[in-house]
């Protein structure tokens, strides 16, 4: 077997190099936008976004226990507090669609109503904290906005319509698996507003470190001459409170799980950046694909572009923070902002593997259900948001 993967391999090499029109000029210039955009994200968004961002997901994943949060999730929850929590679990967690499934599992095997644990299931990977930085960050603040707001309407209408149309299956549910959530009593280590405070300052870090210029606002500009100063003063409180408050065990922890963000996004990331750039570009270049395709398919804010986008989306994977720049090369490329909006809205929280894994818990019609919903509220918001934006 392993001859024959080697085999398939060298074949796959040499019928690449033996078939690929390296004389045509679109190819070399293709390969140079790859490179070109791979550079652009070295250069603007990784040392002041991503690495403040894995560091604050180091500290959510050592220092915010999920079983504290999945606990509000069960069928005695009062469904305001649930709804309010699944709607915004992805900014506690940052998981993307499939890492969230056995989470989903847990809380609706342990008795979580339907409502409640498929709000989770779209929130938990739709409102991921670094997805929505970057997505501000590089496709503008007024996606990164609509992202995270529709995110969390979208979150909670699901779960509501899944509540209503299923409610007597959630009952059963409630009956036959409800099992209650443990508590533990956890000795602080440190007083809980010095938690709050530590988490305020990483991420008044991560704002400031990536407050842009705007001349057209005082305010704003005001802000903007003085920002390295007050990245400064984070900085050295931030150092302060490690030494106060952190000991040495809890230090290695969280440095070791941000590096396990690190290890498991950046490799990623530059794989998504290098495809991206290669087949489409960066904006206002061209890669391999013509932007004729990309305007044909979703250019404009046409129900059919918007529909599209929302049905690929679902369909296809997309590793953590992936989606951003396969999407700054399809804007680039002539592709609508409606259009870019339904794929970030059913992309992150679908995928096919996902849907498959999903059906294996809540059964084929319940995720039939789940998925039209995503799809059609995504293309409508897309819709909605196209025609303003």
């Amino acid at each position: 077997m392993k001859q024959r993967i080697h085999f398939l391999f060298i074949l796959g090499i040499f019928t690449l190099f033996y078939y690929t029109p390296f004389e045509n000029l679109n190819i070399p210039q293709a390969i140079l936008e790859s490179f070109l955009m791979a550079q652009e994200y070295a250069r603007e968004h990784v040392l002041s976004c991503l690495i403040p961002a894995f560091f604050i997901a180091g500290a959510i994943a050592n220092f915010i226990s999920q079983e504290n949060v999945i606990k509000y999730f069960g069928a005695e929850t009062n469904k305001l507090i649930s709804y309010s929590i699944a709607s915004v679990s992805g900014t506690i967690l940052a998981v993307c669609s499939c890492t969230v499934l056995p989470l989903f599992a847990g809380i609706y095997r342990r008795g979580a109503g339907i409502g409640p644990a498929t709000a989770f299931l779209y929130s938990g990977p739709a409102i991921n904290v670094l997805a929505i930085i970057l997505t501000a960050r590089v496709l503008g603040f007024e996606l990164g906005i609509a992202r995270a707001v529709g995110a969390i309407i979208f979150s909670v209408i699901i779960g509501l319509l899944m509540h209503f149309l299923f409610d007597k299956d959630g009952k059963e549910n409630k009956g036959s698996q409800g099992i209650q959530a443990s508590t533990v009593d956890e000795k602080e280590r440190r007083p809980f507003w010095g938690t709050i405070l530590y988490f305020a300052t990483m991420v008044g870090l991560l704002i400031f470190a990536n407050w842009g210029k705007d001349d057209s606002i005082k305010i704003w500009q005001a802000i903007y001459d003085v920002k390295w100063f007050i990245v400064a003063f984070l900085f050295i409180f931030l150092l302060w409170m490690l030494v106060k408050w952190f000991n040495k065990d809890e230090l290695i922890q969280w440095t070791s799980s941000s590096w396990d963000f690190a290890k498991q996004i950046l490799p990623l990331l530059l794989a998504g950046v290098l495809v991206a750039g290669l087949l489409l570009g960066r904006p206002g270049s061209e890669g391999l694909i013509p932007k004729s395709w990309i305007e044909n398919l979703v250019g404009g804010n046409s129900l059919w572009s918007n529909l599209f986008a929302s049905v690929v989306g679902a369909l296809m994977y997309f590793a953590t923070l992936t989606e951003i720049p396969i999407l700054q090369g399809l804007l680039g490329a002539g592709m609508g902002k409606g259009p870019a909006l339904a794929l970030l809205l059913a992309g992150p929280a679908l995928s096919l593997p996902n849907m498959l894994v999903i059906r294996s818990i809540i059964g084929t019609r319940k995720t039939l259900v789940f998925i039209l919903l995503v799809i059609i509220m995504a293309t409508f918001s897309g819709m909605l948001f196209g025609h303003y934006f």
